[in-house]
């Protein structure tokens, strides 16, 4: 017997939102998706989490099944967050994780060139075309420290400066990953230019969308990919594969059992 829609929402990253857009359209369930600024990953982890769990607070827990998170475990951004409906986190190291559809291969690609940046048309357009750092998380310089440098040492000397402090000293590649959502050619063209400015190898890459749209399509969610967190549990890094494990919240007034099927959905 075919299960009847469930309506789901969605906090995602905005570097995803073309990304879960579509998958949201795809789903056999109502989803519906609230972006979050990408600039969250830039405060730290602990101001990053206090903004998602602001975000999960204010859900109405009468109107959706179950919240599920557009984001992997992002340098413990996502520890510790709690939510009074079930929670859905992808077994994610980051968003790359999701934008190649799997933990596995995640780390297959990460072994065999870990010197590599990653870029998207939607990392792309949140960071350039929006115009809200002048440069990708991982490539912006701390703008105030660059003019010390470039004026105790000239432009070319500041630059490499600031990349070895940035830890891009260690970079030699830039990979960029399509997915099915229809990019402009020129953000591919944006992405070579920043590789060739910096004497990188550039690659392309083939996006999977399979995580994404499993996580709108359940119940049920796959205990391999995904970690389902009941009211009362956050979610703690496991430092193995699995990339997540459950835990106890310090506070567990909440202790409600989610049933896929309950009626709690307006």
């Amino acid at each position: 017997m075919e299960q009847n829609p469930q309506r789901l929402l969605i906090l995602a990253c905005e570097v995803l939102a073309r990304e879960c857009y579509l998958c949201a359209a795809f789903s056999k369930n109502i989803v519906e998706v609230r972006l979050l600024e990408q600039e969250l990953h830039d405060l730290g982890a602990p101001k990053m989490s206090a903004a998602l769990q602001a975000a999960l607070d204010a859900v109405d827990p009468a109107r959706y099944h179950a919240i599920g998170l557009a984001y992997g475990l992002c340098n413990n951004g996502i520890v510790g967050l709690h939510a009074s409906l079930p929670l859905i986190i992808p077994r994610a190291h980051d968003c790359i994780t999701l934008l190649l559809g799997s933990k596995e291969r995640y780390t297959e690609v990460f072994e065999k060139n870990p010197g590599t940046i990653y870029e998207s048309a939607g990392w792309l357009e949140a960071i350039r075309y929006r115009l809200k750092n002048p440069r990708p998380s991982a490539l912006r310089y701390d703008q105030a420290l660059y003019q010390e440098y470039v004026e105790k040492y000239g432009e070319e000397n500041a630059g490499y400066l600031m990349e070895t402090l940035e830890g891009l000293a260690h970079y030699s590649r830039l990979a960029f990953i399509h997915t099915p959502v229809g990019e402009s050619p020129s953000l591919v063209e944006l992405a070579r230019e920043q590789a060739r400015e910096r004497g990188w190898t550039f690659e392309e890459l083939e996006g999977k969308l399979r995580l994404i749209q499993a996580m709108m399509d359940g119940p049920p969610w796959d205990n391999r990919d995904f970690l389902v967190l009941q009211p009362g549990q956050v979610p703690s890094p496991s430092y193995d594969l699995s990339v997540l494990r459950p835990q106890p919240a310090p506070d567990k007034e909440n202790t409600h059992v989610f049933h896929p099927t309950a009626p709690n959905a307006c």
